[in-house]
């Protein structure tokens, strides 16, 4: 059974999404602000987080901050209808994925699965040895799924869920581009809908940590219009 932590500070969405959740076989963990989550995930980690944005005491965003120093499980926030500057910064501090308030349930039900599978995907659950889980090394680049780790140069390069899908997926055929469609599905399931924004956001974050490890990365290549390529150093 999952573990989920709900952080909000809207008490009528912790007590109706947290019933679906359990009705749905996860164990759900409820907190009202920033803080009080923080100091439980001190002491035990969910196995991921659902957080809004503007509460009180710690905000989703500096929440989101302190747990990224310490733990890559995946998250997703909550973001106001209209307000597109709080899903870019999000994703970009590195969220793995964003519902707009007000959501259906249902779907924030499919998006929390979705990115489950996902890392049960990478830590290779159940799994036998393929091309997608045995190690790769792509010039300066070497990633080993099974352990969900990633090093450049020699230098350890800590990335979520969602960004070691992307990278693991441009990396596999160096040369050949991947549409931003193609990526989508590489890193969602087919009945989570996201647009190109997203997909752009998780790559810039990714350029960033992998130029955090060698200032003078760009294997990652943008072609406008088109997609992504992979150029082996």
């Amino acid at each position: 059974m999952s573990r989920i932590a709900l952080v909000d500070d809207d008490r009528n969405i912790l007590t109706s999404v947290s019933m679906t959740l359990e009705a749905e076989g996860f164990e759900v963990e409820t907190y009202n602000d920033g803080q009080s989550a923080l100091d439980a995930f001190n002491k035990r980690l969910p196995d991921m987080a659902v957080f809004d944005i503007k509460m009180p005491r710690m905000d989703g965003m500096d929440l989101l901050q302190r747990v990224r120093q310490k733990t890559n499980m995946p998250v997703i926030f909550l973001t106001s209808k209209d307000d597109e500057i709080d899903e870019v910064l999000g994703l970009r501090m590195g969220a793995d994925d964003y519902v707009k308030k007000p959501f259906s349930q249902r779907l924030l039900v499919e998006r929390i699965r979705a990115l489950l599978r996902r890392q049960e995907a990478i830590a290779g659950i159940d799994v036998t040895e393929t091309e997608d889980t045995k190690v790769m090394v792509r010039g300066e680049l070497e990633m080993d799924p099974l352990r969900h780790a990633v090093t450049w140069k020699g230098k350890d390069v800590t990335l979520t869920v969602t960004e070691f899908l992307l990278l693991q997926a441009l990396a596999q055929r160096p040369g050949f581009v991947k549409s931003r469609d193609q990526l989508m599905d590489v890193a969602y399931d087919d009945q989570v809908y996201v647009d190109d924004r997203t997909i752009d956001s998780h790559i810039k974050r990714l350029r960033k940590k992998m130029r955090s490890a060698d200032p003078d990365f760009s294997a990652i290549e943008t072609l406008y219009g088109i997609g992504y390529r992979y150029n082996e150093e």
